[in-house]
């Protein structure tokens, strides 16, 4: 039986819809960083803090502690924020230093991620500036206070399931980023990453 034709179709049609749905994988594997943050950032999920542009015109009566965490994760810093907590009025907003010390001897550049818990209140503890919308390079010796501003949105005291909370913990980890990995672990006495 000699290959026809129609076969030499199919077979052609069967690599090609191969081709597409592996194409399709690996974009969707680049992809999904970015468009899961996107979300994150977008609905508040898994804690993720959003950044606002301004701040809510309606100011409640009711307060909140809002509780400050800091870590460093690889990096030869100390980062510990000036104040353990504030007490703020929802739609108010609050300032917090946190203090960033590079105990190396050379210029690092980090970059915190941050979350919020209870996971519910991420969706409106908000953010209009912070240090960790942008990379930070620290001299090596030097310290550095760095400013947040924030709030939290009026709708917290309304949700089902965020209106008797009357606790929020904001956490910061700053990392090296990815140029300065090799650096961060040579100060810290410790091979770079990856290699033993």
């Amino acid at each position: 039986m000699s290959p026809t034709d129609p076969s030499k179709a199919r077979n052609r049609r069967v690599a090609l819809i191969c081709a597409v749905v592996f194409a399709g994988m690996v974009g969707a594997a680049y992809a999904a960083v970015p468009l899961y943050r996107a979300f994150c950032q977008a609905t508040g999920f898994d804690g993720t803090v959003r950044k606002a542009a301004t701040a809510p015109t309606q100011v409640l009566d009711r307060k909140v502690t809002v509780r400050f965490d800091a870590n460093v994760r690889n990096l030869p810093w100390d980062f510990r924020p000036d104040q353990v907590s504030q007490e703020v009025k929802i739609g108010d907003t609050g300032l917090a230093f946190f203090r960033v010390t590079n105990n190396g001897k050379t210029p690092i550049t980090g970059r915190a991620s941050y979350n919020v818990v209870p996971e519910q209140a991420g969706l409106y503890f908000q953010k209009l500036e912070c240090f960790c919308f942008t990379n930070q390079t620290v001299q090596p010796g030097s310290t550095m206070d760095f400013p947040v501003v924030y709030f939290v949105d009026p709708a917290y005291a309304t949700d089902p399931e965020t209106r008797g909370g009357d606790e929020i913990t904001l956490s910061y980890t700053f990392f090296p980023v990815a140029g300065q990995r090799a650096e961060a672990a040579s100060a810290l006495g410790g091979p770079a990453p990856g290699r033993l």
